[in-house]
């Protein structure tokens, strides 16, 4: 897996956008025409270029991450299930929310947590910067970005709920189309971070 980054505060989730782009390659558009829709044709809906080629190069790396006969899940599946497509996308592409998800996640669904708070993200980001020259380099701002963004991708994806200003847990029942691909691929760490299965 790639090296530890802070860069998914650049990101959003892109659903949407996600969704339009993997619809076109699973009619065999390549990635030159793909790209040439993003930018001289606006299909992400970014006026700016230069943010609708970082857009496309997020997303492309995001897709890239999975391999094609998902697309054929994605398409035929109901919308919760999509998301937590995408959402395993961005997973597999960021080591440091990857392993947030084992092992702070994963962790607070075994033990029966009900919510998941800032201070368990914090201590995870405690931690790491003492393993980590590189993530101890990052500023209190960067952090607290990132803590933002974390939370925000993982209730796109319905894995947190908030609810009085309290992020309930809710691990994702997965669809069973889905359950059986990843473990085909042998990507059973991904299904017990997102679903906190032992």
């Amino acid at each position: 897996m790639n090296q530890y980054s802070s860069g998914l505060v650049s990101e959003s989730f892109w659903f949407i956008e996600f969704k339009k782009i993997v619809e076109l390659r699973n009619k065999d558009k390549s990635w030159d025409e793909v790209r040439e829709l993003c930018l001289n044709e606006n299909l992400l809906g970014i006026s700016k270029e230069y943010r609708a080629k970082r857009t496309y190069g997020y997303l492309k790396n995001r897709i890239e991450a999975l391999d094609e006969n998902i697309y054929e899940v994605f398409i035929n599946t109901d919308l919760a299930t999509q998301k937590i497509i995408v959402f395993i996308a961005v997973a597999k592409q960021n080591r440091l929310f990857f392993e947030f998800l084992y092992e702070v996640y994963r962790e607070k669904v075994l033990l029966g947590a009900d919510a998941l708070t800032d201070s368990d993200i914090n201590v995870y980001f405690k931690n790491k910067q003492q393993q980590n020259e590189a993530i101890a380099a990052w500023t209190d701002g960067t952090l607290k970005r990132l803590r933002g963004t974390y939370m925000n991708f993982m209730t796109d994806a319905g894995l947190l709920t908030i609810m009085d200003k309290q992020k309930k847990i809710t691990p994702p029942i997965l669809d069973v189309v889905l359950e059986r691909y990843l473990k085909d691929k042998g990507e059973m760490q991904v299904i017990k971070a997102i679903t906190g299965v032992s």
